[in-house]
C-alpha cells in the first residue's frame, strides 16, 4: 500500500508555529513515528506553500497510489482549483485539519475541498493523520 501525505501552506512551521493550536511537534518527528507504526505501508510526504505546487502532486499521485492525506492548510477554505484536482483523480483523498476547524473563525468553518473527498479529519490533531491511514485500512 502506497499513501501520499500532502500538507499545504505553513505546515511546515508544524512545532514552532502556534503550538497551543498546532501542538510543539516537528511534521518530521510524527511522520517517522507513523512510518515505523506502518511499516508495511509506503508513507511519502509532500509539503508545499505553493497552491499549483500542491495541485501537480494530487495530479500526479492520484492515479497510481492507495491514497491521498490531505490537509490543504488555509486554501482548504479557497481554492476551487485543488477542489477541482481532487475530483479529477482516481485515489481516494482524506482531509485533515489538526485543529477544529469549526472551533475557529467563521471563514475556516467552509471546506471547498471536503465535498470531493472519502473523509474529513478535524480537530484530532497530529492523530488525524494516522485516523485517515487507518480509514484507507478499513476500506472495503
Amino acid at each position: 500500500m502506497k499513501i501520499q501525505i500532502i500538507n499545504g501552506p505553513n505546515l511546515n512551521l508544524l512545532g514552532l508555529r502556534e503550538p497551543t493550536i498546532y501542538g510543539a511537534e516537528s511534521f518530521e518527528v510524527y511522520i517517522e513515528k507513523l512510518r515505523t507504526l506502518y511499516s508495511i505501508i509506503e508513507i511519502d510526504y509532500f509539503q508545499s506553500n505553493v497552491e499549483g505546487e500542491l495541485i501537480n502532486k494530487i495530479h500526479e499521485t492520484g492515479f497510481s497510489y492507495d491514497g491521498i492525506i490531505l490537509n490543504g492548510g488555509a486554501y482548504t477554505h479557497t481554492s476551487v482549483a485543488i477542489a477541482d484536482a481532487i475530483a479529477g483523480i482516481q485515489t481516494p483523498v482524506v482531509e485533515v485539519h489538526i485543529s477544529n476547524i469549526y472551533a475557529r473563525e467563521e471563514y475556516r468553518h467552509v471546506s471547498l475541498t471536503g465535498k470531493n473527498c472519502k473523509g474529513v479529519l478535524t480537530g484530532f490533531g497530529l492523530d488525524g493523520y494516522r485516523l485517515a491511514i487507518e480509514s484507507f485500512l478499513n476500506q472495503n
